[in-house]
């Protein structure tokens, strides 16, 4: 008689499939953070103008949001492509607060 998958370990692997497709389709994370470092933490740094922000200040499903409903202001976005954008997603995604592998962004 086959065993069947405790419901724990099916929850963990159908939440870890769920939310690994949330991230931005296409998106490379270390480019992402290359672009990250260079174009956002002019303002998103300790004492900028837009308040200190790293992959750890929003779980993945809060960075989606921001970039699916393109809650930054226009200014900021002006000058990346829309590949860009997606690194940038990607690389806050695989760094988020709830992560496997959060992260600050040093």
């Amino acid at each position: 008689m086959k065993k069947l998958i405790k419901p724990a370990l099916f929850i963990t692997l159908a939440a870890f499939i769920a939310t690994s497709a949330l991230a931005a389709e296409g998106g490379n994370p270390r480019k992402g953070k290359h672009l990250f470092k260079k174009t956002c933490k002019t303002c998103h740094s300790s004492g900028g103008a837009g308040g200190e922000v790293t992959p750890m200040t929003k779980t993945q499903a809060q960075w989606d949001r921001v970039f699916d409903k393109k809650k930054h202001n226009e200014e900021g976005w002006k000058d990346l492509s829309d590949q860009d954008l997606k690194d940038i997603q990607q690389f806050l995604f695989d760094h988020a607060a709830d992560s496997p592998q959060p992260q600050t962004c040093g």
